[in-house]
This record gives C-alpha cells, structure tokens and sequence, in this order.
C-alpha cells in the first residue's frame, strides 16, 4: 500500500494536520494525482543536489502535463484549471530554485510518515501527553469566545457614537435655530420652553458622552487583560509545541486559530480609535463645563495605541523555523556557509497591511558577548511581507537564500563555542522573534544555556529520542526498545521518573568499553536505518534495539530457525540477525552473524541477505538456516515485498545480463565448524603446485611461508 493510501485512512484529526502542510507551494491535488510517482522519487537527495533537482522538476511537469491531457478528455472543467495554474507554478517559481520544490516534496513526505508513525503508536510519555491535552484546551475555547464578545462590545459601541452624533446634530440645530431669533422673541414663554428643552438634551448629551467614554473603556480593559493573560498563554503554548516539533515531537496546529483571534482584535482596536477620533470631532463641535472628552479621551487613546503596539509585536511569529535543505528533518540546526530557509508570518490579516511592512533578519550582536565569535548573515537579508507567500491570505515572507558567515577576529582566535550558527551541528537551538512595526530580528536566547546544560530526566529524554525516531525514519520506539537504550545509557535498571541523565554522559563520555559516545551510536543507527532498511524499519520487522542477553531469552524456546535482527552495540551503523538451532543432544544453540554496514548494504539489499543467506555446516551442504522472524513469521511473508527480484536460481546465458554471460549474483555465505571438528592433518592437505609455490614466494617473504608450513602442523 502505498503511503498516500495510508494517509487517506487516518482519522479526521490526522487528516487535519495532514492538510496543514500542502497549501499552494505544493497543492493536494499533486500529490493525490501522482501519489505513486512522487513516493518513487529520491527528493531528499535531490534538495542537495541542483542537477537532480532540476531533472526531477521536468519530469514533475511532464507528469502534470500527463494528467492535464488525461483530465482534458474527461471534461473536468475545475481539475483542468487547477493543473494548468500547477503547471505556471513549477516552471515559473521553482526553474530558477529546482532545490525548492525538492525540499517541500521531501518535507511533506517526512511529514506524512511522522504522522502515520504517531498514529500508530501509543502516546509514550509525559511530554507528549502534555501537549496532546494542551492542544484543543478549555483556555482556546474561552479565548475565542472572549474575543468574540469583545468584538460585538466594540460594533455596539459604534451604534452608541452613531446615536451620540445624531444627538449632537439635533442639539446644534436647535441652539442654532433659537441663536438666529430676534431678543424680543428671545422672551417669549415658547422660547423659554424651548431653552429648557435644550438643556435637557445637554444633559443627555453629557451622559451619553460619559456613557460612550465609559463602554470604550470597558472594552480596551477586556482587550488588555486578554492580551495580557489568556492570549499570551496561548502564543506561548503555540510556541512550546513548535520548538517540541523541531526535536521530533507531535506536529503542532493552531496558528490559524491564532491569527483569527489576533485579527479580531487588531479590528476590535482600530474600531475603538475611530470612535476616539469621531468623539474628537465632535469634542471640536460642542463643548462645555465638566465635558468628559477632554478629559478622558487622550488617557484611552494612549492605551489604545500601546495595546496596538504590543498585539502587532506579539503578532509577528518564526511560522517555519530556519532550516537547511541539507537537513530538511532537523530545523534550527545550521552551519557556516551553509543555506537556510525561513518563514515568517504576521498574525494580524488586514489587507491594507499588505506591501507596507518590511522585515530584517540580524544576527544578534549580543551573541559575540557571549562566545567572543562575530557572524553575520549573507544573502537577500531584507523582505516585504505580502500575502502572496501564503495559501490562507495571511501576510508572510519567507527567506530562501540566508547563509550565516562567521567573521575572523584581530586576535585570530575564534574562542569558545557559545553562539549557535557553527560549523558543527547543534542540536536544541531556540529562536524568537523582536519586531517594531516595520522590522525584525531573529534572535538566539539563554545562550548559557548551551554552555553548561542541565541534567534532564530520563524519561523525557527517552520520548524525544523516540520523537527523532518517528520524525526521522517513521517510526518510533516502543517501551522494550526504550528500556534497553534507558539501560545502555545508565548501565542499570532505574526508575524514569527520578533518574538525571547530564549531558555528558549523553554526547559527550564514551559508553563503557567503547570507543564512541552514545548519540554517535545512535545517530549512525538512524543513518543505516533511513539509508538501508527504511521499510523494514517502518513495517516493525526490526527489534533492533535489544541486548544480547535479552535476545538468548526471547528466541530459546522458539522453533529452530526462529531469528531477530538487532543493532549492533560494538559497530557504528551495523546491523545483525541471531537464530536459535537445536543439537543433536537437545541443547539450544545461537548463532549471530557478523554485522552488516552500510558498505555491504548498498552492494546488496538486506531484504535479500536474509532470503539468500546461506551456512557452510561441517557436511559442506549450504543451507538457509533463517526460517522465522520472531516471534512466528514466516520469513518470506515478512519480507518478500521487500525483495529485489524472484530467488536466485541458475540463469542460462540467454536469460539476462551481458550476451554469452550466465548473470552473476551475490550470495551470503557463512561457514560454521562443530566445536568437536578437529583442523586437517597434513595428509589431508592437497598438494601445492610449483606454479602456486612461485605466486607465494613473489608475495612472501622465506621467513613467512617457512612458518606458515611448519604451523600447527609441525611435528615439533
């Protein structure tokens, strides 16, 4: 099945999340149309390399221009105009940029296992529990309903100015109208009646002045203690599950939400300070003795603007953190002279916004304070934000071309290594965004931090290393696995809940008798897994993850021939497969083959290793001594998918491969001797030919071929 047609079986709220990252820099319907060319494609490979970008690229277009004809026989007015708004896209966004639309389809694909894994596998620690309960929270619900009603406060108000001024209008007519009258008519009983009347509707006006005054203010408090509490929180929420995202964790949602609630605001905002002008225009109008325009109006045009202020600066977020191409599932890692890409995003969506706010990305100064190295950013540093950069109209701007450039000190010494754009890879770096209205700067923050890191629990640890798992290659870590990389980094079976693990211990001491440290052992487990075994790693055939003696206990009792595949703990990026055999006297035995790297994989899939396997028993008769996968799997229905071709057998040279040639294959072989098998005598050893004699003697010295004749078989 391909991973298309597992995405389409997700639940809805999968589907959701699915939906968040295919917008118009690469349309569903693409994917959905060329599900099964697209998934045949290296793309990650081509995000690094420019000619197989492009190659890529025309074949994407060539395969759109496919299904465009085929549409166009079928009529399909609405699929027709959006294939041929596809095909403007490709050729004209990405032909100067093929790497760009290498790394969107890569990402979404990464994103698309990462999404399958988590719905496949149970919610495993605390972390994940939390943001899981924390991302549809009763909080969400009362911010959008408070900003709601603070919305209709704000349209209500302006029917109360609307009947202020009419009332205003009346009352100027009317003083008019008597001011124009002559004395004597002045005096009159009507007319004093009339001055009456008057007053009491400057009274009304009065009140209705303070009663404006006194709604307006209302709402402006309502809007600061949101902003202050409850949307803070929730920004800050959004940001914490954005950054858990970077390291793997679950995929995070919500800014659209976000942007609706920070947009009604803006409006709710602007619409109070068109209500404080047109007070000012009628304070120019009519004004008297204890007015309370005057007095209060400047006090909340002041909080108007500050709120203005602080909900545009809140407003601006890092929506896609920095990220090279060359580590597509790793954001926020960068190196020197090295490409990243950006995008940012301002969660205010007014339209007369659009085209007037630029933005610049710095690097902060205060970070050469910290580690006495100065960089800089090389490239398009200055951008407008438009809606055009995104698919839901929202103002963004995405940066494509940044490159950090450390510069070279008088001193000719670079210092420690505090800032974090280095030419090492970094892992944990967090980023945040300072704006003014018309600028910005990425910021890097508690830089100490990196400096001297805290202890962290090991169950934390445990579900973020299950997180790269799952981002990375697909698929995450069950409790068995954990519990053995909880034991490899501690050494003993503790609790995870009150077990500190420091930073050294996990990047930087070598485990015990061992010659590399922990995450470079497992960083070349997650290489040999993404480079040679991705399926079988995805279909959860490989335990890996499992010590020695945990594997003699689970096979001892299973049918001969039953195996596993574990990861090697003494070989970066090796793999291994133990079987359990039966002797002739009924003791069980083990056999664990030499690990596989990814030198011998790339010359022969593992798939069929394990199918083609053969042993040398002590009868010289070969045999494939692999039967079951564990528990009880029939070898070939676990991995028969998986082959590369039908099982070897003798080919004729008419079958294939070069004419006059029988094809030549590779076979694993491996010899096993009896332990009771005593070496040959020399009677047994064939004789050596003068040919072979003269072949050793232009290779070896006298010295060598005396000892290698007279031992072990020297009569001495």
């Amino acid at each position: 099945m391909s991973q298309w047609s597992q995405v389409q079986q997700l639940e809805i709220k999968f589907l959701e999340q699915v939906e968040q990252f295919y917008d118009d820099n690469f349309p569903m319907e693409i994917r959905h149309l060329l599900a099964q060319w697209i998934e045949s494609q290296d793309w990650e490979a081509a995000a690094n390399n420019e000619a197989m970008a492009m190659i890529l690229l025309q074949n994407l277009v060539i395969q759109v221009d496919e299904q465009l004809d085929r549409v166009s026989q079928e009529k399909n007015l609405l699929l027709i105009h959006n294939l041929k708004r596809v095909r403007k896209l490709l050729q004209g966004k990405y032909h100067g940029n093929p790497m760009h639309i290498a790394v969107i389809i890569s990402n979404c694909l990464r994103e698309e296992r990462r999404i399958l894994a988590a719905a496949s596998m149970p919610v495993q620690g605390p972390l994940e529990k939390s943001l899981q309960n924390s991302v549809v929270s009763e909080r969400q619900r009362n911010v959008e309903h408070k900003v709601s009603a603070i919305k209709n406060s704000a349209q209500m108000t302006d029917q109360d100015v609307k009947y202020l001024e009419d009332l205003q209008e009346e009352f100027d007519f009317r003083y008019k109208t008597i001011q124009s009258l002559e004395q004597n008519d002045k005096n009159s009983a009507l007319i004093k009646q009339e001055m009456l009347a008057l007053q009491a509707m400057l009274n009304t006006l009065d009140y209705k002045r303070k009663e404006v005054l006194s709604k307006i203010g209302r709402v402006i408090h309502e809007i600061d203690m949101l902003m202050s509490n409850m949307l803070t929180e929730e920004l800050l929420d959004w940001k914490r599950r954005q950054q858990i995202a970077c390291i793997g964790g679950p995929l995070h949602g919500g800014l659209d939400q976000l942007q609706n609630c920070f947009t009604l605001l803006a409006e709710s905002l602007f619409q109070v300070r068109r209500q404080l002008e047109k007070l000012d225009e009628l304070l120019t109008r009519l004004t008297y003795d204890g007015d309370p325009i005057p007095v209060q109006r400047p006090q909340l045009l002041e909080k108007v603007n500050f709120l203005l202020y602080n909900l545009f600066r809140n407003s601006f977020v890092v929506e896609r953190q920095p990220c090279m191409p060359t580590h597509p599932q790793r954001p926020m890692v960068l190196k020197t002279l090295i490409q990243f890409t950006v995008k940012l995003r301002l969660l205010i969506k007014l339209p007369e916004l659009n085209y007037q706010i630029r933005v610049k990305a710095t690097i902060d100064k205060n970070v050469s304070t910290v580690s006495n190295r100065r960089f800089v950013l090389c490239g398009t540093h200055v951008k407008a934000m438009n809606m055009d950069e995104s698919a839901n109209g929202s103002l963004s701007v995405e940066f494509r071309h940044l490159q950090p450039k450390e510069m070279k000190t008088s001193a000719g010494s670079k210092g420690n290594e505090g800032p974090h754009m280095v030419t090492e890879e970094l892992h944990s770096i967090s980023f945040e965004t300072q704006v003014c209205l018309y600028g910005l700067t990425i910021n890097l923050e508690n830089l100490s931090f990196f400096n001297n890191p805290p202890a962290a629990t090991l169950s934390q640890l445990l579900e973020v290393l299950s997180w790269q798992f799952s981002s990375y290659v697909g698929r995450g870590l069950n409790s068995e696995q954990l519990n053995m990389l909880a034991e490899k980094l501690t050494g003993q079976q503790v609790s995870y809940n009150d077990y500190q693990l420091s930073w050294a211990k996990f990047c930087k001491e070598h485990l015990p008798g061992k010659s590399f440290t922990f995450w470079v052992w497992l960083e070349a487990i997650l290489d040999l897994i993404k480079k040679h075994i991705l399926p079988l790693w995805i279909d959860g055939y490989v335990m890996g993850f499992v010590s020695k003696e945990k594997e003699r206990i689970l096979l001892k009792d299973k049918t001969p021939g039953t195996f596993l595949l574990r990861f090697s703990e003494s070989n970066l990026g090796g793999i291994t497969f133990t079987w359990v055999d039966q002797l002739e006297n009924g003791d069980v035995t083990f056999h664990s083959v030499e690990p596989y790297n990814k030198g011998r994989l790339a010359a022969l899939p593992f798939a069929d290793i394990l199918r083609d396997y053969k042993v040398i028993m002590a009868d010289n008769v070969p045999e494939n001594p692999l039967k079951y996968l564990y528990p009880d799997i029939p070898k070939d229905k676990a991995f028969g998918k998986h082959y590369s071709c039908q099982p070897n057998e003798v080919s004729k040279p008419s079958d294939g491969g070069v004419k006059g040639y029988v094809p030549s294959v590779f076979i694993p072989v491996s010899k096993i001797l009896n332990d009771s098998t005593e070496p040959p005598s020399p009677s047994d050893l064939l004789p050596m030919s003068p040919s072979v004699y003269a072949v050793l003697r232009e290779h070896l010295s006298p010295t060598a071929i005396e000892t290698a004749l007279s031992s072990p078989y020297s009569t001495d």
